[in-house]
């Protein structure tokens, strides 16, 4: 597949490294990914755009979800995910991610992470939306990915992988044959290395995490700007389900003008026990669900939206005062310092709580060895989209997608390579053009973006909120266009130009495939269309940017991805 020769306007890289991979990402799965290649003997470098521990893995609360205790089984963890995905899971996908995920944790923990244990030693397990038994296992009561970072981090640093931190992705280079040759990239900050370079190397993994940012209220970190999904965009990927973004039910409500990161109150809060109620205490999920407040997360955002329209209200509460203040301190002492801060104790007190931007479900398209349908180009973790989540995800599924997939990943990497599959190990990458193939965007159109994206794209969407986003989004890539064709200025380049545009391009996506799905089904709630179609819908959107920046878009044919092209 070609690429669409659109880049970033960035200035010409200025130094470079050469690698056998380049992995772009320290959550779990790019961590995962960056240790099993050097492992097989590859030499790999790390790039991220914050410091190691800085990305969206370490503000995971509940847990990491695998068949690992008595009486459970892949069999059973693959039904409740299939049933969380409403239909759109790729089985096989699934499968995939159920029967090696057990087997995946224990080589986490093996690696150094240790994860919270009963008194007889064996882990302890809890029960968080969507799953029929306990089987998420969780470290430091509710702080479960620090650990996992924690545990990645010092293996990466004791194997001394080379990394590169402070480091924004710009964009995927390529070869004359179009297979990945490394990426460029913008280092903040001085250092080693300083301002627009590159790292040469014939396979690219993009692990960079979520595109929460998009909208102006997340539960994600200010780094998740979609970065990847728009390089891949920008390289000629496909991507898929971007319409499915998860709303986590239970964020602490800062008041409705909050914007930015948000405070997460885990589902597993909930699995121990607590309970949604409105201002009079009535608990309305009951009968809503035969799970009630383990309900699948899409069920029980709309529950609370839907409760908040009834009675006008900015947000509905968790109660979890029957915890008392031992349990409080000692399972979540997290979501406890997170409340108290913004003056809630929890202990005494129920939480004010209203969805959130969480999760995107969708993202660049791979097959079951996390291969994009770029040669060379692979995703794993949030930037990807496996066809594990389907139309929602079911609760701690990611990090053991990170996990799994990352591995599989890892594993294809060096079989290519050992097989003389890959190119060279040292690519020749086409010129960049000099021009920008189109303009930045200046950084205050960041808060235009989010406003438009919440308003029209949110929990709630309708044909004629879609088309008023979609309508907005063109005026703000307009205004740039116009200027650079006047005058032919653009944005300067730099950090928040680049993100704000990035964030543009998977808005403006997000909104084309949330227009084309005509129904509801997960996370994806069409008011005009409440009813799930699965005849007519029982199927992916797939889009891709063609090279004069008009969207290709088409469907699956059923709930299975087709396989991406032969690398």
């Amino acid at each position: 597949m070609s690429t669409t020769g659109i880049r970033l306007h960035a200035p010409a890289p200025g130094w470079s490294l050469d690698a056998d991979v380049v992995v772009v990402g320290s959550g779990v799965a790019g961590l995962t990914a960056a240790l099993r290649c050097a492992a097989a003997g590859l030499e790999t470098v790390v790039v991220t755009k914050a410091r190691l521990d800085d990305g969206s893995t370490r503000w995971a609360q509940g847990g990491i979800a695998a068949a690992l205790g008595e009486g459970d089984s892949p069999e059973q963890h693959l039904e409740d995910t299939l049933v969380a995905g409403v239909g759109l899971c790729d089985e096989e996908a699934v499968r995939t991610l159920v029967t090696e995920g057990p087997d995946a944790v224990r080589r986490l923990i093996a690696t150094g992470a240790q994860f919270d244990a009963a008194a007889d030693g064996d882990l302890e397990l809890t029960r968080e939306g969507g799953h029929h038994r306990r089987r998420i296992a969780h470290a430091g009561g509710d702080a479960t990915g620090a650990e996992i970072s924690r545990a990645l981090v010092d293996a990466v640093r004791a194997r001394g992988i080379p990394t590169v931190e402070n480091a924004l992705v710009l964009d995927l280079l390529t070869d004359d044959q179009g297979h990945a040759a490394g990426v460029t990239l913008h280092v903040m900050g001085e250092g080693q290395h300083d301002g627009v370079g590159a790292v040469h190397a014939p396979a690219v993994v993009l692990a960079t995490g979520g595109m929460g940012q998009v909208f102006s209220a997340t539960t994600n970190p200010s780094v998740s700007t979609g970065d990847g999904v728009a390089l891949a965009l920008r390289a000629g990927a496909e991507v898929s389900d971007l319409e499915f973004v998860q709303f986590h039910p239970t964020v602490l409500f800062l008041g409705a003008d909050a914007e930015g990161q948000q405070p997460l109150v885990s589902e597993a809060v909930r699995g121990e026990g607590a309970h949604l109620v409105d201002a009079d205490g009535v608990r309305f999920m009951v009968g809503a669900h035969e799970l009630a407040e383990l309900a699948p997360r899409d069920i029980v955002a709309k529950g609370i939206t839907r409760r908040m329209q009834e009675q006008g209200a900015e947000h509905m509460y968790l109660d979890a005062r029957h915890f008392g203040a031992a349990m409080w301190a000692t399972r979540f002492p997290t979501i406890l310092a997170a409340c108290r801060a913004h003056g809630i104790d929890p202990v005494t007190e129920p939480i004010p709580v209203s969805p959130a931007a969480h999760y995107a479900s969708g993202g660049v398209r791979t097959d079951q060895y996390g291969r994009t349908t770029v040669a060379g180009l692979y995703a794993c973790g949030e930037v990807a989209c496996t066809g594990v989540h389907g139309a929602n995800r079911l609760a701690s599924n990611s990090l053991l997608e990170g996990l799994v997939y990352a591995e599989r990943i890892a594993a294809d990497i060096a079989a290519r390579h050992a097989g003389n599959a890959l190119h060279p190990r040292v690519p020749a990458p086409v010129a960049v053009p000099e021009q920008p193939a189109h303009p930045l965007l200046p950084p205050e159109a960041r808060f235009a973006i989010q406003r438009t994206m919440t308003e029209g794209a949110g929990v709630l969407r309708s044909a004629a909120s879609l088309a008023e986003a979609a309508e907005r989004l063109a005026r703000v890539h307009a205004d740039a266009a116009g200027a650079l064709a006047e005058d032919g200025k653009t944005a300067e380049p730099g950090v928040d130009a680049w993100e704000t545009t990035n964030l543009l391009c998977v808005a403006r996506v997000l909104v084309a495939a949330a227009q084309q799905r005509e129904e509801t089904r997960g996370c994806h709630w069409r008011e005009d269309h409440g009813a799930r179609d699965d005849a007519a819908w029982g199927r992916h959107i797939v889009v891709r940017l063609q090279a004069d920046r008009s969207l290709a878009i088409h469907t699956t044919d059923n709930a299975r991805f087709p396989s991406t092209q032969e690398q």
